[in-house]
């Protein structure tokens, strides 16, 4: 490659870096794909899946809520998980002289 950087002007050179960072993110890709066909034909010939080696056959707990524990007496449509803030019903019952195992589902 025979460039001269030190005759190129300054909007030259910043096209260059930019055509160079693409090329870069282009080349990442492009090796992150074969890497990945490659482990995936390796693992074939063992008779297994990628995702049978990664161990990631877990089910994802993200979004799932968690099951309520204490029951509002006096509407039982309101409930708490224990978890976070205390809701006002929990706050009115306790100042109220109920003992937080009162409302336990």
């Amino acid at each position: 490659m025979g460039m001269n950087l030190s005759e190129m002007s300054r909007k030259e050179l910043l096209e260059l870096q930019i055509g160079v960072e693409d090329a870069l993110k282009a080349a990442e890709v492009r090796e992150r794909q074969e890497a990945l066909a490659a482990v995936e034909k390796a693992a074939a010939e063992y008779g297994f899946s990628l995702a049978d080696l990664s161990g990631d056959n877990r089910k994802s707990t993200k979004g799932t809520k968690a099951a309520a524990k204490y029951r509002n007496p006096a509407n039982p449509e309101q409930t708490w998980t224990g978890r976070g803030r205390k809701p006002q019903w929990i706050h009115d019952s306790l100042a109220a002289g109920a003992d937080i195992t009162d409302l336990e589902i």
